[in-house]
């Protein structure tokens, strides 16, 4: 990996730690709660790992949603792509022409 791919996978990774941070600090503002700094950063740390597990197992139900799809995707489109081809059967035969009657 180049020294610029890895910088900017460095970045996205960063920017993702920095938006989680603010939703982290956004869901203890919406909870209510008075915190201490302590209680407050164990509050954050549980709602990014809860937050964690609750995307992996999206990401697990998408994939799992996807693979179901995907059969009926592929035949749909072989038959659309069937349709745009002439037919290479190789069980037909190819027609004889009108002058090689024997």
């Amino acid at each position: 990996m180049s020294p610029e791919q890895r910088n900017l996978m460095r970045q996205r990774e960063n920017l993702r730690r920095q938006m989680m941070t603010r939703e982290a600090e956004a869901a203890v503002r919406d909870s209510g709660l008075q915190l201490s700094p302590q209680e407050r950063a164990r509050f954050e740390s549980r709602y990014i790992q809860e937050r964690r597990k609750v995307e992996q197992t999206l990401r697990q139900q998408i994939e799992a949603e996807r693979q179901k799809e995907l059969p009926a995707l592929i035949q749909e489109l072989k038959k659309e792509f069937q349709i745009d081809q002439p037919a290479k059967s190789p069980a037909t035969k190819p027609a004889q022409s009108p002058n090689s009657k024997k």
